[in-house]
C-alpha cells in the first residue's frame, strides 16, 4: 500500500485538488473565493491529464534514425496548454463580471446579491 501510495502520488494530489476546488465552489458564497475554487479544481484536472499522459522512460516523439524507443503521446500535452490560455481567459471574464456585480451591488456575496435581486 505504501508503495502505491509512494509511486502514484501525482493522483492523490489530483484528488485533493479537485475536492480542494469543489470545496471551494459550494461551500463559500463569496464570488472571488468561487474563482480561486474553479482554478483549484482546473489545476486537478491538467494534473490527471498530464499524469495520465506521462510515460515512464518515454521520449518525445522525435524520430532520430535510432532503433525502436518508447514514445510519449504529445496530446495531452497539447490540450492542456490549450486549456491553460483558456482557463486564464476565462478566470480574466469573471473577475471583469464580479468587478461589475460590485460596483452594482456594493457587495461579493452571493446570498446579498440574491436578497437585492428579489426586493427589486
Amino acid at each position: 500500500m505504501i508503495d502505491l501510495l509512494a509511486t502514484h502520488y501525482n493522483y492523490l494530489v489530483y484528488v485533493a485538488l479537485v475536492g480542494i476546488g469543489l470545496y471551494g465552489v459550494t461551500a463559500s458564497s463569496n464570488l472571488v473565493t468561487k474563482i480561486i475554487g474553479l482554478n483549484v479544481f482546473q489545476v486537478g484536472i491538467f494534473l490527471f491529464f498530464v499524469t495520465s499522459g506521462y510515460i515512464q522512460g518515454g521520449s518525445p516523439p522525435v524520430v532520430h534514425g535510432h532503433g525502436a524507443e518508447t514514445f510519449v503521446s504529445p496530446l495531452p500535452h497539447v490540450l492542456i496548454l490549450t486549456a491553460i490560455v483558456v482557463g486564464v481567459s476565462l478566470t480574466a471574464v469573471a473577475l471583469a463580471l464580479v468587478v461589475r456585480i460590485y460596483n452594482a451591488y456594493g457587495t461579493l456575496d452571493e446570498e446579498a446579491i440574491r436578497e437585492v435581486q428579489l426586493n427589486d
